[in-house]
C-alpha cells in the first residue's frame, strides 16, 4: 500500500452537506459515515465521523464533524491548492457559488492565472492554472 497525503475538512455539523457541494463541484464518489454507524453512541446519529470524495482526476477530500468536545476555529491557516489545466476555471466558479472571491482569477505577476476564495462552509480555496506553454 503506497501513503497518501490528503486534506481532511473539519466542520461544526455541516460535514454532509459540505461534502455534497464538494461533490457536485468536482465529481466522484463521495462515501460518508456517521458517529452511529461506526458504533459511537454518544455522538448526534446524523454528524459525520466520516467522508471521502474520490474523484476521477484522482483527487481525495476527506472531512467530518467536529464532536462537541472538541474546539471548532475557522480559520485562515490552512488552503486547500488546486494547481494545473484550465477545466480549473469552472471548478472555482462552482465553488465561489455562495462564498467570497478573495482575489479574482486573473492572470498574475508570474504569468499564470491564479486566484482564491472562501466557499460558504469557511474553506479557503487557492486556484492556479498553469500558464500553457508554446
Amino acid at each position: 500500500m503506497r501513503s497518501q497525503l490528503n486534506p481532511c475538512l473539519a466542520f461544526n455539523g455541516n460535514a454532509r452537506r459540505a461534502m455534497e457541494f464538494y461533490r457536485d463541484v468536482f465529481g466522484g464518489k463521495l462515501e460518508m459515515g456517521t458517529y452511529a454507524e461506526f458504533g459511537s453512541p454518544d455522538a448526534p446519529a446524523d454528524k459525520i465521523m466520516h467522508a471521502t470524495l474520490r474523484t476521477a482526476d484522482g483527487y481525495t477530500l476527506m472531512g467530518w464533524d467536529i464532536r462537541e468536545e472538541m474546539p471548532h476555529t475557522p480559520g485562515n491557516n490552512v488552503a486547500v491548492f488546486l494547481g494545473g489545466d484550465p477545466e480549473l476555471r469552472g471548478y472555482f466558479e462552482r465553488l465561489s457559488v455562495g462564498g467570497t472571491v478573495t482575489l479574482p482569477l486573473e492572470k498574475q505577476s508570474w504569468g499564470d492565472e491564479a486566484g482564491s476564495l472562501v466557499d460558504r462552509f469557511g474553506i479557503t480555496w487557492m486556484v492556479n492554472i498553469a500558464r500553457q506553454q508554446s
